[in-house]
């Protein structure tokens, strides 16, 4: 499941739909051809493939036809796994499309823009997958509120990239000045993501600043996907706690009682377990 984090680059780049194009016109090795217009597209790539190939977002620049099909793909953690469907999705849209495919990594911390990075060896002679990655030495720190308006989204990023450095405290001062001329909604949300980003001591002289006390999220998207990953977090903390109790008292756990706990999304339930394996004789009593 997506975390609040992920959810949220994500919709930065559905808010922005040139996003993408423009951090890509950034480099060289990924030009980008002029466009009219950009088209959001399924992002579930399977007509070409048995399994299903689900990227977080696809976009596609159109002139009179289609230029460039763009896969966007939001990386907070390592996942082996992507590594082999990247070059399926590139191949899928191409096919799609009939045009150029290019893959855009976003990823906010260095060790995974690295990680990311790495060209992918497909085997075929001479065919290697290079993806761009956005890591934070992409992203502009961006401390003028005038530019900062111009591209309020790009701005975000750059908190959330730079937050917790020297320059945290400007950086969030740009956007919040830039976010006010924004609708409401949209203005709450960006806001909510930028304090979120920063240091302690950034945010505490910004909340001062603010006169607002104790920050409370605003938008209603921050505060359903902030509080949902909190209980998210409970939920996997519950798990990994119950797993460890059975395994330490050397109960045997049967793949059917792991996907039934690895798949528990009530917490209360996954926390009365937790108390009977304190006790119980087998794992099936677990669940009775």
């Amino acid at each position: 499941m997506p975390s609040v984090w992920h959810q949220a680059l994500v919709a930065l780049f559905r808010n922005r739909p040139t996003l993408a194009a423009e951090l890509l016109s950034r480099e060289p090795s990924a030009p980008v051809r002029a466009f009219q217009e950009v088209r959001f597209e399924s992002p579930v790539l399977e007509d070409l493939f048995p399994p299903e190939y689900r990227a977080d977002l696809v976009e596609l620049l159109i002139a009179a036809e289609p230029v460039l099909a763009i896969v966007i793909e939001v990386q907070l953690t390592r996942k082996p796994r992507k590594r082999f469907a990247w070059p399926v999705y590139l191949a899928a849209l191409r096919a799609r499309f009939r045009c150029p495919a290019v893959l855009l990594v976003v990823a906010p911390r260095p060790a995974i823009a690295r990680w990311a990075a790495r060209p992918i060896e497909l085997g075929h002679p001479g065919w290697v997958l290079c993806p761009v990655v956005v890591g934070p030495a992409a992203v502009p720190e961006i401390v003028d509120a005038a530019v900062a308006l111009q591209t309020p989204e790009l701005a975000v990023l750059s908190a959330i990239a730079h937050g917790r450095g020297k320059r945290g405290l400007e950086i969030a001062s740009a956007v919040l000045a830039a976010v006010a001329h924004l609708d409401d909604e949209r203005a709450r949300f960006y806001a909510d993501l930028t304090l979120a980003s920063l240091g302690r001591a950034a945010r505490t002289a910004l909340e001062e600043m603010m006169d607002s006390g104790k920050y409370q999220y605003q938008s209603e998207f921050a505060r359903k996907y902030f509080d949902k990953g909190k209980v998210e977090g409970h939920i996997e903390a519950a798990v990994a706690a119950l797993l460890a109790v059975l395994e330490a008292r050397s109960l045997e756990v049967s793949a059917n009682a792991r996907a039934r706990i690895v798949s528990c999304s009530d917490l209360g339930e996954l926390e009365r377990w937790l108390r009977r394996a304190a006790t119980a004789p087998t794992v099936d009593a677990v669940f009775e």
